[in-house]
């Protein structure tokens, strides 16, 4: 089955957040592996969106995660994949919708 991803506004929103951060904290070699890492679990949930548990606090959405702050939310709907949510732990774990 041929699966397409779709970005939500938020997700863009969460991604341009952490982004900046690690631009502002962080090296550029830094920036690019995390790039790197988004880009290979995001190859993985096209691939096989069913791989990864149900989210306890939100049983619709599905919970990838990327690394011991990064956390990716999202829904598949037939042959479609909406990366809901990308989640940093510092932030809190009830704003997911």
């Amino acid at each position: 089955m041929d699966y397409k991803l779709f970005w939500t506004d938020e997700a863009v929103n969460n991604l341009d957040s952490i982004l900046k951060y690690l631009n502002d904290k962080w090296s550029e070699r830094e920036v690019i592996n995390f790039k790197k890492k988004l880009s290979n679990q995001l190859n993985l949930i096209i691939g096989n969106p069913y791989m990864f548990p149900k989210s306890e606090y939100q049983p619709r959405l599905r919970k990838a995660v990327l690394s011991r702050q990064t956390t990716l939310f999202y829904e598949v709907k037939g042959k479609n994949i909406y990366l809901a949510y990308l989640f940093v732990s510092k932030m809190n774990i009830k704003r997911i919708k």
